[in-house]
């Protein structure tokens, strides 16, 4: 079952400049959602959308079930997936896979000329096994992408930069995230009339891993596309290999008035257990399985370098080191996105299962979107 968090009736307004603590915006209901029918079960999903930035706002949102996975709809198996074949994983490596990163414009403005004209900034995180490396094709769906939410819009690049985000939607298809995250759509209010949400648009794809150094969770990127990082990648705090410090709200505690959820994610027994009176914990994947997870991200400027270092255990380890992994990941990556499409956006779409011309091109500067060869 797919599992999301619902619409918000409107939104905060704008957030202070990068750097300054993270504000969490809520944003207005897209009344003309489409329902997505699985195995059989049409359901009815929402996510939240962004509203006209001078109206107050407080936001409602629907019990959310602990999330379950959707059986994958893929029809050739693991697709570029190939597991069992990264040999000597290191013992901290929590979590790898495929990271694409998009934003999505403010209400009625389908280009972004500025960092003030988007809504938010997101991350689909799509998990593969640990010892799996990359072959050829599109990867499958195997519904268990996450959606996370950047309201900052900003991603942080230094210890000061200290930024929320939370968990969108969870175990999520491509067909779910085609309905309800890519497209765009149109719904009316009583006082604006007709309101338009732009489709969200692609700024990056590359590959991740979510490593533990002992006392902190990281999670590490190295971008694949675009080759090269252009003004809007850069402004958004994107590097070609970069990482954050993750850790998770312990939700038995309420947070800043400016960045609380209206509600909070549904964990079972044993995670509640876990965190027991801290009010963060290092991050772990199954955090990121359950809507309404909010993640604090700390910029780390090192690059990947000590989000790939080993395990402070006491233990020596022999072998390859998380960088080892994630480089060999970056380079199936490379090579499989090249032979996807054309341009980033045709090879980033393909893999997404969608028609890369029924959506926005790579955006790389804040003129205009323009695609971005892969040559």
């Amino acid at each position: 079952m797919v599992t999301s968090q619902s619409d918000s009736d409107k939104h905060t307004k704008d957030e202070v400049a990068a750097g300054k603590k993270h504000q969490i915006e809520h944003e207005s209901p897209d009344k003309k959602r489409t329902k997505t029918e699985e195995n059989g079960n049409a359901k009815k999903q929402k996510s939240q959308n962004e509203d006209d930035p001078n109206e107050q706002s407080r936001s409602k949102i629907k019990d959310i079930k602990a999330p379950e996975k959707e059986k994958s709809k893929s029809e050739n198996g693991d697709g570029a997936v190939k597991p069992s074949e990264e040999t000597d994983v290191p013992s901290n490596a929590l979590e790898k896979g495929i990271v694409y990163f998009f934003i999505r414009g403010r209400v009625n403005i389908d280009e972004p000329e500025k960092v003030e004209d988007i809504a938010r900034s997101y991350m689909l995180i799509r998990p593969i096994p640990k010892d799996a490396r990359l072959g050829e094709g599109p990867i499958a769906d195997a519904g268990t992408t996450r959606l996370v939410a950047l309201p900052k819009k900003v991603f942080p690049t230094s210890p000061k930069d200290r930024f929320m985000a939370f968990v969108d939607m969870s175990h999520v298809t491509f067909q779910s995230l085609k309905d309800n995250f890519l497209a765009s759509s149109e719904y009316e209010t009583k006082t604006a009339g007709t309101r338009h949400k732009p489709a969200a648009t692609p700024i990056a794809e590359g590959v991740y891993a979510i490593t533990s150094t002992g006392r902190e969770s990281h999670f590490a990127y190295i971008l694949t596309l675009p080759e090269k990082l252009d003004e809007v990648q850069q402004e958004l705090g994107l590097r070609k290999q970069g990482s954050f410090i993750i850790s998770t709200k312990n939700p038995k505690y309420p947070g800043p008035a400016n960045a609380r959820l209206p509600k909070g994610p549904e964990y079972p027994k044993e995670i509640r257990d876990d965190f027991g009176d801290l009010r963060w914990k290092p991050s772990k994947p199954e955090h990121l399985d359950y809507v309404n997870t909010q993640i604090l991200l700390i910029g780390e400027p090192s690059g990947i370098d000590k989000a790939t270092e080993r395990a402070d255990d006491g233990e020596e380890e022999i072998g390859k080191n998380n960088k080892d992994v994630l480089e060999n990941l970056e380079e199936d990556d490379l090579d499989r996105m090249k032979h996807l499409g054309g341009d980033a956006s045709e090879s980033i779409f393909a893999d997404l299962h969608v028609r890369a011309e029924d959506y926005p091109a790579v955006q790389s500067t804040f003129s205009a979107s323009v695609k971005v060869s892969l040559e």
